[in-house]
């Protein structure tokens, strides 16, 4: 780690140009009040609008602000990654662009850390503007995970914490390619502690994170923390199993104790239709966790960088120009 930058924020962003000036300038007068010397890493996610451009000018008129452009849009957790590879402070704070992680509750994360704890997650206490299917749908989410996962992911925690320079070296080492970052900073363990805030609304712009997302990502959650799946698809197999020699025994008594036995083939039709319908179902349990399986054998790079501006240690591929900074890193390849 870089011994002259004590705080490092790493901040996710995609087409959020409308949010982003508000954003830089709350960012000011939060590093304004630190202890220390700050960063801030923002990483481009693939947009399509004019945010890299703000952010990339901010960058060249202040040392503090760098930006790394992702080649393509990779997700938010590989974006978070990719931050947390180049971030050089003694702790990190990972925040979203688009102000409903106030940077102001960060002073409340630093104090937490400045007590010894290496993780400090900040849980949402209440989500303003948010609609009434989202809020419900996450605290089942929430609850359900909590259940089924093999470590203890707090509840109403997204992506908002701060997490010491060890942790980030241990997420580092850490090569997966479908992240959930949320568990994994669970997992890797430390002393770790909740913050509560209240989250405001979306400051401008819209959520990049539709439902079609939010399932993806609880998908992983569940899958990359939990074999549960797989014994559900167990029990699922065994249940009807048993339902299906309970009765074949009673097609049995019919056919041997009275004449109330009607040929056809309804039933017959209806038993093959159920227990087919079983097998695809946990087919497709089984075949998740092997295309998991298949991703991470193929060892790809986790992104890809077209440019960076104020990161100067960025592994180059070989076959590249000086004047171009196409770069790669996965978590083996980070430095510090």
């Amino acid at each position: 780690m870089n011994a002259t930058t004590k705080y490092s924020l790493v901040i996710p962003f995609m087409n959020e140009e409308e949010v982003l000036p508000l954003l830089m300038d709350r960012l000011d007068g939060f590093m304004a009040d630190l202890d220390g010397a700050a960063e801030v890493v923002f990483i481009d996610d693939g947009s399509r609008d004019n945010s890299a451009a703000l952010v990339a000018e901010r960058a060249r008129q202040d040392g503090r602000f760098k930006i790394i452009r992702l080649s393509r849009n990779f997700g938010h957790q590989i974006a978070v990654t990719a931050g947390l590879n180049e971030a050089s402070g003694d702790a990190v704070i990972i925040m979203d662009a688009d102000l409903q992680d106030p940077p102001e509750v960060a002073h409340d994360l630093i104090a937490k850390w400045q007590e010894g704890y290496e993780i400090v997650h900040a849980q949402r206490r209440r989500r303003d503007g948010e609609t009434m299917f989202k809020k419900m749908s996450a605290n089942l989410y929430y609850r359900m995970l909590a259940k089924l996962s093999s470590v203890d992911i707090p509840r109403d925690v997204g992506d908002f914490r701060l997490v010491d320079a060890r942790v980030v070296r241990a997420i580092r080492a850490m090569p997966e390619r479908d992240r959930f970052l949320r568990g994994m900073f669970a997992w890797v363990g430390f002393r770790q502690c909740l913050v509560q805030f209240d989250r405001p609304e979306r400051q401008a712009g819209e959520t990049k994170y539709p439902l079609k997302k939010m399932l993806r990502l609880a998908m992983d959650g569940v899958i990359s923390f939990s074999d549960a799946p797989l014994r559900m698809a167990l029990w699922l197999g065994a249940l009807v199993s048993l339902g299906a020699m309970l009765y074949g025994a009673y097609i049995f008594s019919l056919a041997l104790f009275t004449d109330r036995l009607v040929d056809g083939w309804a039933s017959t039709i209806v038993i093959l239709s159920f227990l087919s319908g079983m097998n695809l179902l946990i087919s497709g349990v089984i075949g998740l966790f092997v295309g998991r399986i298949y991703t991470e054998a193929k060892q790809r790079p986790l992104y890809f960088v077209s440019e960076s501006i104020g990161l100067t240690d960025v592994v180059r591929l070989p076959d590249q120009r000086p004047e171009t900074r196409h770069v790669f890193r996965t978590p083996y390849q980070a430095h510090g």
